[in-house]
């Protein structure tokens, strides 16, 4: 409300909202885009030109890429920024952090949003900002502390939870705490619930079979009026799931989820049911569980959320927010400007850095790297590494030249012996598998996510190794290569190699055009396969972008609900939910 009311009354040019997940971008911009597209253009992918008055809404990965096309910003909301804290989001808090940073330079105006903060440390990064601590809540929980009975036996609480889900019949929220979890739960539901008798459930349940896998756990789960939300699932499968939730009738009763629900969504349920209590491998903090039992209940409709705690919830603890200058923006800084909030032992490396840097590509070349803002990275070990691989192994530009040639035979020698290896976290499965599957995404148009699933099979992938490895594949790989392709072009300009055109396709997921875009709009990559199929509109252009594709769609929607061949009750049902989305009201 607060967002929304300061555009409208104070009519800025540049807004930039930060959140930490791509489904909360879509959830911001169709409730912006209702109140604001007449007059602004809004803008959630990155590579679009800016208009004349503009509403951004990012992830903090795309902000980074806005820094320098924003001259200016009126006003820069984070919401959720606990996750600039490496205690919250030790992974991602340092690219928030850079984000916050640089367009916090740029801001007349800073609001940033938190759930269950106490106190607020000395910081950079906020500081002559104004902490306001609220303790309001909106709806009244009341909690049921069945683990007392269950005494960590774990057949009594299978049975509590089928036994609650069974004599309720309001919408539930299942947190999870961890995929395995989720998977767990998922088969204890599969087992042991009745199917629903919904034609729309029915529909859903034969669309993911057609268009994921007939065998897959989700396909099943959905006929007994259960979704799963985690945030590795293609980000219009969890839309259509949210969409259903909120169905009054005929829809999902129960979600059960990892801790997306907290971050991804702003959905909430009468009931929530804490399955575990745990987050991922580790034990869930005071915080977190406050933010998890805070989805129950719903102002203006149920002023009541039943919290069914099944684990022993952790003790209550004042959260002091600490934001520290992390080791991974030390590639990005100026040790001058920034010496007061640096460690002697960071200006040591920084220093160290910087010199090692000027060796290896030259003083001029690193200088104007750092300066233009070229590298995605901040990490200086991980910038160092590569530097040192192009330098000292000929054989890793050569490896790159097979990422640029038209055929994709060496692309898995390329990627797994050469650039996989640089990054010392992994990729949460083998080289080769890794490569194995970006050499079969390299189809993702031409052939079906059954198809695929099919091909990959000999390597042990599964639908739900397809989903993480493709996000890991256009995220994370397409920043690791951007970094090589900019410092292999200092270091060795005589080779002539550019990789930019196979990071522009790897980005995309080797989808055509803005498809993948649209697909965080809520447009399935399939419905916009059989739309280039009926003639209607050529997402295969490559002149094509989003907001053309978008004014495309709006021209077009009758011929679009008409024309497609092959639309069944749900492929509309999801054309219905995308086209409320991008109306203008």
């Amino acid at each position: 409300m607060i967002i929304d009311a300061y555009i409208a009354i104070k009519k800025p040019t540049n807004v930039l909202i930060l959140v930490p997940t791509i489904a909360l971008t879509d959830e911001t911009r169709r409730r912006l885009s209702k109140k604001f597209s007449g007059e602004y253009k809004i803008v959630t992918t990155s590579e679009v030109e800016l208009g004349e008055k503009n509403i951004l809404i990012f992830p903090q990965e795309r902000a980074i890429h806005y820094c320098d096309k924003l001259k200016q910003l009126d006003l820069l909301v984070v919401d959720e920024f606990y996750k600039a804290s490496q205690t919250f989001d030790k992974k991602r808090s340092p690219a928030l952090l850079k984000a916050m940073l640089k367009l916090g330079e740029k801001a007349a105006q800073k609001y940033y949003l938190a759930p269950n903060i106490s106190d607020l440390n000395d910081n950079l990064f906020t500081k002559g900002m104004l902490f306001l601590r609220m303790d309001f809540n909106t709806v009244f929980l009341e909690k049921h502390e069945i683990y007392k009975e269950i005494n960590k036996d774990a057949q009594k609480k299978n049975n509590a939870l089928l036994e609650i889900l069974g004599k309720q019949e309001k919408k539930s929220l299942i947190y999870a705490g961890s995929y395995s979890n989720v998977d767990s739960v998922a088969t204890l539901l599969i087992e042991n619930t009745e199917r629903e008798h919904s034609k729309l459930l029915s529909d859903f349940s034969a669309w993911l079979a057609t268009n994921y896998h007939p065998n897959w756990k989700l396909t099943n789960l959905v006929k007994r009026g259960v979704g799963i939300h985690t945030g590795q699932l293609h980000r219009s499968l969890s839309q259509i799931q949210v969409r259903l939730f909120e169905e009054e009738q005929g829809g999902l009763q129960t979600l059960v989820s990892t801790s997306s629900i907290i971050e991804g969504v702003n959905t909430s349920a009468e009931n929530v049911i804490v399955w575990s209590n745990k987050k991922g491998n580790l034990k869930l903090d005071d915080f977190t569980y406050r933010n998890i039992i805070g989805r129950g209940g719903r102002m203006f409709r149920h002023f009541v959320g039943n919290i069914f705690i099944l684990e022993e919830p952790p003790i209550p603890a004042e959260t002091q927010l600490e934001l520290t200058f992390p080791d991974e923006l030390l590639a990005d800084v100026d040790d001058e400007k920034y010496k007061q909030e640096l460690t002697r032992e960071q200006l040591a490396k920084l220093l160290h850095y910087k010199e090692e840097m000027a060796q290896l590509m030259g003083q001029e070349s690193f200088e104007r790297l750092r300066n233009e803002g070229m590298l995605i990275s901040s990490d200086t070990e991980l910038i160092a590494t590569i530097a040192l691989a192009i330098k000292n192994d000929p054989k890793f530009v050569r490896a790159l030249a097979s990422l640029h040639a038209s055929s994709n035979d060496y692309w898995g020698w390329a990627l797994s012996n050469k650039v996989l290896k640089l990054v010392p976290s992994g990729w949460d499965t083998t080289y080769t598998k890794f490569a194995e599957f970006v050499r079969a995404l390299s189809n993702n148009w031409s052939i079906s996510i059954p198809e695929l699933l099919d091909q990959l099979s000999e390597h042990d992938v599964t639908i739900d190794d397809f989903f993480k490895m493709e996000r890991n594949a256009t995220f994370k790989l397409t920043a690791l290569l951007n970094d090589i392709n900019v410092i292999q072009k200092e270091i060795t300009p005589e080779h002539k190699v550019d990789i930019s055109p196979f990071i522009a396709k790897l980005s995309k997921a080797f989808l055509p055009s803005c498809v993948m875009e649209l697909e965080e709009y809520g447009l399935p990559r399939m419905l916009a396969k059989r739309i280039t199929a009926s003639g209607l509109i050529n997402f295969e252009d490559e002149k094509l972008d989003l907001h053309s594709a978008i004014k495309l769609l709006r021209e077009l929607k009758p011929e679009i609900l008409a024309k497609t061949e092959g639309l069944d009750d749900f492929d509309r049902y999801i054309l219905d939910d995308f086209y409320e989305g991008i109306a203008i009201q």
